[in-house]
């Protein structure tokens, strides 16, 4: 299982924190480097929760979603939402909005749960993106088990 894992962690991923609140007022947030894109027509977006996180049953009744796609220097709040605590959001830089959008990252999707699909030992979220924005700057990369960071381009020279 270990070998696993690390030829998995091999493909390098970005990293966003998937958020969510109910109509309860219950509010979870977990990190993960399983999202991606599905279809743009309709635009659908994927992720992959784990059936033993804490925070299942929160995300499986909200039945809907943000996916805060991180930047590069956000690995605290990478860190911050895969640990378990009992307030996750507190002293974290929210946007106003219904659901929990974090202040300054690359790119959000606010989704609705389309389906949610057995995936082994993982819930697989299927959402409809109802509204999206972005940001320039570089993004929080995850790879072999470390967050990495881009180096700056160099210049080509006008080489091919």
């Amino acid at each position: 299982m270990r070998a696993l894992r690390e030829a998995l962690g091999q493909f390098a991923t970005g990293v966003a924190v998937i958020t969510t609140s109910t109509e309860e007022g219950d509010r979870a947030g977990v990190t993960v480097n399983s999202f991606t894109s599905v279809s743009l027509d309709p635009p659908l977006v994927l992720w992959c929760l784990s059936n033993r996180a804490p925070s299942a049953p929160v995300f499986l009744r909200a039945g809907r979603f943000v996916v805060n796609v991180l930047a590069a220097g956000q690995d605290h709040l990478s860190r911050r939402f895969a640990t378990p605590s009992p307030d996750k959001f507190a002293g974290v830089d929210l946007l106003a909005a219904p659901l929990p959008i974090l202040a300054g990252t690359l790119a959000t999707f606010v989704c609705r749960t389309e389906r949610v699909h057995d995936g082994g030992d993982h819930h697989i979220f299927v959402g409809a993106v109802e509204s999206y924005q972005r940001a320039e700057g570089e993004p929080l990369v995850f790879h072999s088990g470390r967050y990495r960071e881009f180096w700056p381009e160099m210049a080509m020279d006008g080489a091919a």
